[in-house]
């Protein structure tokens, strides 16, 4: 009778150590997000733990442990941050809501060269004008890339913007090469929000992605829309006051004119309108020859 042996696998002081840090963390913070770390160097690394110091603790664990750190804390709804484990990623425990923290990592993202097999982020342009190249090989590069040149003293000029490479192309080396000579740093690199958890709640990457520019040209078209409404239907507040009377004096001054109304302020225009129609008549008079 065979008999079965269950063996506990044993961690390393230092990974016991990770796990009860997460677990500490994850009970400490109310927000957890998940961060890609593709592409992301040391030094930026460094740069984001000292914005964030006071604010946010970031931990940079192997995702075997991260799991079971989040299992061992016994957070509410973990599974949806543990099947979003993948990769190398760093985990970034705070109290600031996780769009804030977006727009904190956007803000500390950095322009890298390209490399040989990476994905364009979005079209790659490579503007027109002196490129400062000398003639000569380089000139194939161009035209592999399929950028149109031109010789000019010596110098290679780009004719026109042209697109490099479009968005989730892979950049060949060739590129990667002609790029670097021309300065053109199409990678943004830094922390990417994967997933961010708050309470209990798990948003996705796009979820807490906020576009200030958008938003703030929404509440400004918002605004100039509801104000333009409020003014034609007459509903007077502090904001519209001074447009409903202006607008107001307008028509009672154009209906005043209209009916020949002589006041301090109409007279001006019922003596210019009348003046203006006693040479239009005078001028008809006198092309059929009265004088």
């Amino acid at each position: 009778m065979s008999k079965q042996v269950q063996v506990q696998r044993e961690y390393s002081p230092k990974k016991i150590s990770t796990i009860e840090k997460i677990v500490r963390l994850s009970n400490q913070y109310p927000v957890i997000v998940v961060t890609q770390l593709s592409k992301v160097r040391s030094a930026q690394l460094m740069a984001v733990r000292k914005v964030l110091r006071g604010n946010a603790e970031i931990v940079v664990v192997k995702n075997k442990l991260a799991k079971l750190a989040l299992k061992k804390a016994g957070i509410k709804n973990a599974d949806e941050l543990l099947n979003h484990l993948t990769g190398q990623n760093a985990m970034l425990f705070s109290k600031t809501d996780p769009f804030k923290l977006y727009l904190l990592l956007e803000k500390n993202r950095v322009s890298l060269p390209a490399r040989a097999g990476d994905i364009a982020p979005n079209d790659i342009i490579v503007p027109a004008g002196n490129t400062g190249q000398p003639a000569g090989p380089v000139l194939s590069e161009f035209r592999e890339a399929g950028i149109q040149t031109k010789i000019e003293a010596g110098s290679i000029w780009i004719v026109k913007d042209s697109v490099a490479a479009k968005t989730g192309t892979e950049i060949s080396p060739k590129l990667a090469s002609l790029l670097s000579k021309l300065g053109i740093k199409p990678i943004r690199a830094g922390l990417s929000i994967a997933l961010a958890y708050e309470n209990g709640l798990v948003y996705a990457a796009d979820a807490v992605a906020i576009d200030l520019e958008k938003y703030r040209h929404d509440l400004l078209s918002g605004f100039a829309s509801s104000r333009a409404l409020a003014v034609y239907i007459g509903y007077v507040t502090k904001d519209t006051a001074p447009e409903i009377i202006a607008q107001a004096y307008r028509e009672a001054m154009a209906l005043a004119v209209e009916v020949g109304e002589i006041t301090q302020e109409t007279a001006p225009a019922i003596l210019g309108k009348a003046e203006a129609e006693a040479n239009a008549l005078m001028t008809k008079a006198k092309e059929k020859g009265y004088q």
